[in-house]
Protein backbone atom coordinates (compact mmCIF):
# COMPACT_ATOMS: atom_id res chain seq x y z
CA UNK A 1 0.00 0.00 0.00
CA UNK A 2 3.15 2.09 0.56
CA UNK A 3 4.39 1.25 -3.33
CA UNK A 4 2.92 1.54 -6.31
CA UNK A 5 3.91 -0.40 -9.50
CA UNK A 6 5.58 1.41 -12.53
CA UNK A 7 6.02 -1.86 -14.94
CA UNK A 8 4.06 -4.75 -15.47
CA UNK A 9 4.14 -7.39 -13.30
CA UNK A 10 2.46 -10.72 -13.59
CA UNK A 11 1.60 -12.89 -10.81
CA UNK A 12 0.47 -16.60 -10.21
CA UNK A 13 -2.50 -16.90 -8.41
CA UNK A 14 -4.22 -19.69 -6.20
CA UNK A 15 -8.32 -20.90 -7.45
CA UNK A 16 -9.94 -17.98 -5.80
CA UNK A 17 -14.00 -17.36 -5.73
CA UNK A 18 -13.50 -15.15 -8.72
CA UNK A 19 -12.09 -17.98 -10.65
CA UNK A 20 -15.11 -20.39 -9.87
CA UNK A 21 -18.00 -17.77 -9.85
CA UNK A 22 -17.25 -15.72 -13.05
CA UNK A 23 -16.94 -18.68 -15.61
CA UNK A 24 -16.15 -18.98 -19.29
CA UNK A 25 -19.25 -20.82 -19.55
CA UNK A 26 -21.23 -18.32 -17.45
CA UNK A 27 -20.78 -15.66 -19.50
CA UNK A 28 -21.38 -17.70 -22.71
CA UNK A 29 -24.85 -18.05 -21.36
CA UNK A 30 -24.87 -14.53 -20.40
CA UNK A 31 -24.57 -13.46 -24.24
CA UNK A 32 -26.52 -16.63 -25.56
CA UNK A 33 -29.88 -15.06 -23.19
CA UNK A 34 -29.61 -11.57 -24.86
CA UNK A 35 -29.82 -10.12 -20.97
CA UNK A 36 -25.77 -8.48 -21.42
CA UNK A 37 -27.02 -4.63 -21.43
CA UNK A 38 -27.21 -3.08 -24.71
CA UNK A 39 -25.34 0.10 -24.10
CA UNK A 40 -22.32 -2.19 -22.15
CA UNK A 41 -21.53 -4.02 -25.22
CA UNK A 42 -19.05 -3.57 -27.79
CA UNK A 43 -17.48 -5.59 -30.33
CA UNK A 44 -13.99 -5.08 -32.18
CA UNK A 45 -11.95 -6.72 -35.10
CA UNK A 46 -8.62 -5.34 -35.79
CA UNK A 47 -7.87 -3.24 -37.77
CA UNK A 48 -11.54 -2.16 -38.25
CA UNK A 49 -13.06 0.32 -35.66
CA UNK A 50 -15.67 -0.78 -33.02
CA UNK A 51 -18.61 -1.83 -35.01
CA UNK A 52 -22.04 0.83 -34.14
CA UNK A 53 -24.46 -0.70 -31.35
CA UNK A 54 -27.04 -1.42 -34.01
CA UNK A 55 -25.02 -4.34 -35.36
CA UNK A 56 -25.93 -6.67 -31.88
CA UNK A 57 -29.41 -4.71 -31.12
CA UNK A 58 -32.77 -5.24 -31.91
CA UNK A 59 -35.36 -2.94 -30.81
CA UNK A 60 -32.85 -1.20 -28.44
CA UNK A 61 -31.82 -4.42 -26.70
CA UNK A 62 -28.94 -6.90 -27.07
CA UNK A 63 -30.12 -9.70 -29.48
CA UNK A 64 -28.08 -12.60 -28.82
CA UNK A 65 -28.02 -14.56 -31.82
CA UNK A 66 -26.41 -11.31 -33.51
CA UNK A 67 -23.91 -10.91 -30.99
CA UNK A 68 -22.98 -14.67 -31.03
CA UNK A 69 -22.93 -14.48 -34.87
CA UNK A 70 -20.45 -11.47 -34.74
CA UNK A 71 -18.47 -13.11 -31.88
CA UNK A 72 -18.34 -16.10 -34.53
CA UNK A 73 -16.98 -14.01 -37.39
CA UNK A 74 -14.11 -12.93 -35.31
CA UNK A 75 -15.30 -9.70 -33.10
CA UNK A 76 -13.90 -9.32 -29.53
CA UNK A 77 -17.05 -9.08 -27.26
CA UNK A 78 -16.11 -6.55 -24.80
CA UNK A 79 -19.40 -6.81 -21.82
CA UNK A 80 -18.75 -3.23 -19.72
CA UNK A 81 -18.85 -2.44 -16.35
CA UNK A 82 -20.08 -6.07 -14.53
CA UNK A 83 -19.88 -4.22 -10.99
CA UNK A 84 -22.70 -2.20 -12.40
CA UNK A 85 -25.08 -5.71 -13.33
CA UNK A 86 -23.63 -8.51 -11.16
CA UNK A 87 -23.96 -8.50 -7.76
CA UNK A 88 -20.40 -10.84 -6.68
CA UNK A 89 -18.41 -8.48 -9.49
CA UNK A 90 -20.39 -4.80 -7.34
CA UNK A 91 -19.36 -6.83 -4.12
CA UNK A 92 -15.95 -7.29 -5.38
CA UNK A 93 -15.10 -4.07 -6.65
CA UNK A 94 -16.17 -2.35 -3.49
CA UNK A 95 -13.61 -4.35 -1.88
CA UNK A 96 -11.07 -2.84 -3.73
CA UNK A 97 -12.18 0.16 -3.31
CA UNK A 98 -12.52 0.25 0.52
CA UNK A 99 -8.85 -1.29 0.96
CA UNK A 100 -7.50 1.21 -1.23
CA UNK A 101 -9.71 4.52 -2.13
CA UNK A 102 -9.55 3.73 -5.63
CA UNK A 103 -12.83 3.40 -7.27
CA UNK A 104 -12.65 0.63 -10.02
CA UNK A 105 -14.81 -0.56 -13.10
CA UNK A 106 -14.36 -4.29 -14.90
CA UNK A 107 -14.50 -5.48 -18.64
CA UNK A 108 -14.76 -8.94 -19.88
CA UNK A 109 -12.97 -9.37 -23.10
CA UNK A 110 -14.06 -12.57 -24.94
CA UNK A 111 -11.75 -13.39 -28.12
CA UNK A 112 -12.41 -16.26 -30.58
CA UNK A 113 -8.48 -18.01 -31.61
CA UNK A 114 -6.20 -16.29 -33.78
CA UNK A 115 -8.30 -12.73 -33.18
CA UNK A 116 -7.51 -9.28 -31.67
CA UNK A 117 -10.26 -6.70 -31.05
CA UNK A 118 -8.67 -3.86 -29.68
CA UNK A 119 -4.60 -2.67 -30.98
CA UNK A 120 -1.86 -0.92 -29.73
CA UNK A 121 -2.93 1.75 -27.33
CA UNK A 122 -2.35 2.94 -23.50
CA UNK A 123 -5.00 3.36 -20.59
CA UNK A 124 -5.43 6.05 -18.20
CA UNK A 125 -5.65 4.20 -15.38
CA UNK A 126 -3.64 1.06 -14.00
CA UNK A 127 -5.24 -2.65 -15.09
CA UNK A 128 -5.25 -5.59 -13.39
CA UNK A 129 -5.71 -8.14 -16.18
CA UNK A 130 -7.37 -11.53 -14.97
CA UNK A 131 -7.04 -14.42 -17.02
CA UNK A 132 -9.41 -16.77 -17.07
CA UNK A 133 -9.70 -19.16 -20.04
CA UNK A 134 -7.32 -19.13 -23.25
CA UNK A 135 -4.37 -17.55 -23.70
CA UNK A 136 -4.30 -13.83 -24.37
CA UNK A 137 -0.62 -12.67 -25.93
CA UNK A 138 0.53 -8.89 -25.03
CA UNK A 139 3.22 -7.06 -26.51
CA UNK A 140 4.60 -4.53 -24.45
CA UNK A 141 6.39 -0.86 -24.60
CA UNK A 142 7.60 1.50 -22.40
CA UNK A 143 5.17 4.80 -21.93
CA UNK A 144 5.90 7.43 -24.10
CA UNK A 145 3.41 10.51 -22.53
CA UNK A 146 4.05 11.17 -18.58
CA UNK A 147 1.09 9.80 -16.36
CA UNK A 148 -2.11 10.47 -18.80
CA UNK A 149 -4.98 10.84 -17.14
CA UNK A 150 -8.66 11.75 -18.13
CA UNK A 151 -8.96 12.91 -21.54
CA UNK A 152 -5.37 14.70 -21.00
CA UNK A 153 -2.82 12.44 -23.12
CA UNK A 154 -5.16 10.06 -23.90
CA UNK A 155 -3.47 7.51 -26.74
CA UNK A 156 -6.06 8.52 -29.31
CA UNK A 157 -6.15 12.11 -28.89
CA UNK A 158 -2.12 12.49 -29.28
CA UNK A 159 -1.38 9.61 -31.66
CA UNK A 160 1.32 9.77 -33.89
CA UNK A 161 1.82 7.38 -36.88
CA UNK A 162 5.12 7.54 -36.28
CA UNK A 163 4.71 5.69 -32.56
CA UNK A 164 3.57 2.20 -34.78
CA UNK A 165 6.53 2.60 -37.16
CA UNK A 166 8.93 2.94 -34.33
CA UNK A 167 7.30 0.56 -31.77
CA UNK A 168 7.42 -2.49 -34.52
CA UNK A 169 10.98 -1.81 -35.64
CA UNK A 170 11.91 -1.79 -31.97
CA UNK A 171 9.99 -5.03 -31.18
CA UNK A 172 7.94 -5.35 -27.91
CA UNK A 173 9.98 -4.60 -24.38
CA UNK A 174 8.45 -7.71 -23.15
CA UNK A 175 5.99 -9.67 -24.47
CA UNK A 176 3.84 -11.38 -21.84
CA UNK A 177 1.46 -14.94 -22.67
CA UNK A 178 -0.96 -14.58 -20.55
CA UNK A 179 -2.56 -17.80 -19.29
CA UNK A 180 -5.25 -19.20 -16.80
CA UNK A 181 -4.33 -18.42 -13.19
CA UNK A 182 -2.27 -15.77 -14.07
CA UNK A 183 -3.03 -12.08 -13.15
CA UNK A 184 -0.76 -9.03 -14.84
CA UNK A 185 -0.39 -5.38 -13.28
CA UNK A 186 -0.56 -3.07 -16.44
CA UNK A 187 0.50 0.42 -14.79
CA UNK A 188 -1.26 3.71 -16.93
CA UNK A 189 0.47 4.61 -20.03
CA UNK A 190 2.54 1.44 -21.07
CA UNK A 191 1.32 0.91 -24.38
CA UNK A 192 -0.11 -2.73 -25.21
CA UNK A 193 -0.80 -4.16 -28.60
CA UNK A 194 -3.49 -7.67 -26.84
CA UNK A 195 -4.03 -10.18 -29.66
CA UNK A 196 -5.01 -14.49 -29.06
CA UNK A 197 -2.02 -15.98 -30.82
CA UNK A 198 -3.69 -19.71 -29.82
CA UNK A 199 -6.05 -21.29 -31.57
CA UNK A 200 -8.34 -21.59 -28.46
CA UNK A 201 -11.00 -18.52 -27.56
CA UNK A 202 -9.45 -16.37 -24.98
CA UNK A 203 -11.33 -14.46 -22.03
CA UNK A 204 -10.02 -11.92 -19.27
CA UNK A 205 -11.58 -9.65 -17.10
CA UNK A 206 -10.10 -5.89 -16.41
CA UNK A 207 -9.91 -4.54 -13.62
CA UNK A 208 -9.48 -0.69 -14.59
CA UNK A 209 -8.16 1.13 -11.08
CA UNK A 210 -8.99 4.73 -11.08
CA UNK A 211 -5.57 5.99 -9.08
CA UNK A 212 -6.18 8.98 -7.03
CA UNK A 213 -4.29 12.36 -7.86
CA UNK A 214 -3.34 15.66 -6.02
CA UNK A 215 -6.01 16.94 -9.29
CA UNK A 216 -8.57 14.93 -7.18
CA UNK A 217 -8.17 16.63 -3.88
CA UNK A 218 -7.73 20.23 -5.87
CA UNK A 219 -11.06 19.86 -7.72
CA UNK A 220 -12.76 18.89 -3.60
CA UNK A 221 -10.33 22.02 -2.47
CA UNK A 222 -12.21 23.93 -4.79
CA UNK A 223 -15.69 22.47 -5.13
CA UNK A 224 -16.34 23.60 -1.95
CA UNK A 225 -16.77 27.06 -3.09
CA UNK A 226 -19.81 26.50 -4.51
CA UNK A 227 -21.12 27.26 -0.86
CA UNK A 228 -20.13 30.91 -0.91
CA UNK A 229 -22.35 33.59 -2.07
CA UNK A 230 -19.58 35.35 -3.77
CA UNK A 231 -18.64 32.28 -5.87
CA UNK A 232 -22.47 32.42 -7.53
CA UNK A 233 -22.79 35.59 -8.34
CA UNK A 234 -23.86 36.14 -12.11
CA UNK A 235 -21.07 37.49 -14.69
CA UNK A 236 -22.86 39.94 -16.49
CA UNK A 237 -22.74 39.92 -20.60
CA UNK A 238 -20.74 43.13 -20.06
CA UNK A 239 -18.29 41.60 -17.64
CA UNK A 240 -17.38 38.86 -19.62
CA UNK A 241 -16.88 40.92 -23.21
CA UNK A 242 -15.97 44.38 -21.50
CA UNK A 243 -12.97 45.46 -19.86
CA UNK A 244 -13.57 44.69 -16.75
CA UNK A 245 -13.03 41.30 -16.88
CA UNK A 246 -9.28 40.96 -15.71
CA UNK A 247 -10.14 42.52 -12.96
CA UNK A 248 -12.82 40.36 -11.93
CA UNK A 249 -10.44 37.25 -12.83
CA UNK A 250 -7.92 38.57 -9.96
CA UNK A 251 -10.55 39.60 -7.35
CA UNK A 252 -11.66 35.63 -8.20
CA UNK A 253 -8.21 34.58 -7.72
CA UNK A 254 -7.78 36.52 -4.21
CA UNK A 255 -11.31 35.08 -3.05
CA UNK A 256 -10.33 31.66 -3.86
CA UNK A 257 -6.94 31.60 -2.51
CA UNK A 258 -8.52 33.12 0.70
CA UNK A 259 -11.17 30.16 0.80
CA UNK A 260 -8.30 27.93 0.23
CA UNK A 261 -6.38 29.16 3.70
CA UNK A 262 -9.49 29.10 5.68
CA UNK A 263 -10.01 25.44 4.77
CA UNK A 264 -9.02 23.02 8.02
CA UNK A 265 -6.75 20.56 6.23
CA UNK A 266 -7.20 17.58 9.05
CA UNK A 267 -11.21 17.84 8.46
CA UNK A 268 -10.82 17.71 4.72
CA UNK A 269 -8.40 14.66 4.78
CA UNK A 270 -11.08 12.84 6.43
CA UNK A 271 -13.64 14.26 3.86
CA UNK A 272 -11.64 12.79 1.46
CA UNK A 273 -11.07 9.44 3.36
CA UNK A 274 -14.90 8.92 3.18
CA UNK A 275 -15.36 10.17 -0.87
CA UNK A 276 -12.38 7.74 -1.71
CA UNK A 277 -13.99 4.76 -0.28
CA UNK A 278 -17.39 5.71 -1.65
CA UNK A 279 -17.68 7.49 -4.69
CA UNK A 280 -18.16 5.42 -7.14
CA UNK A 281 -18.05 6.79 -10.85
CA UNK A 282 -14.71 9.02 -10.22
CA UNK A 283 -12.67 9.31 -13.31
CA UNK A 284 -8.89 9.68 -13.10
Amino acid sequence: MDRWPDEPRVYQRPPTDLDLTVTPEWLYEWIDTGCVPADEVAAIKAPAPALNARSWTTNGRTDAVRLRRLYERGHTIRLGNLQRVMPYIASLTRGIQEETGYSNYVHAFLTPGREQGLRHHWDQQMAVIVQLAGVKRWELWPPVVEAPMREHLESFRVWKDSYLDEWRAAGPNRTIDLRPGQSMLLPRGWVHNPFNAADRPSLHLTFAIRERTPYWITEKLTGGVIGELAFRRILLPGDIHGDALPGIVADTRDALVAYLQGLDPRRMAETLRDLARTELEYTT
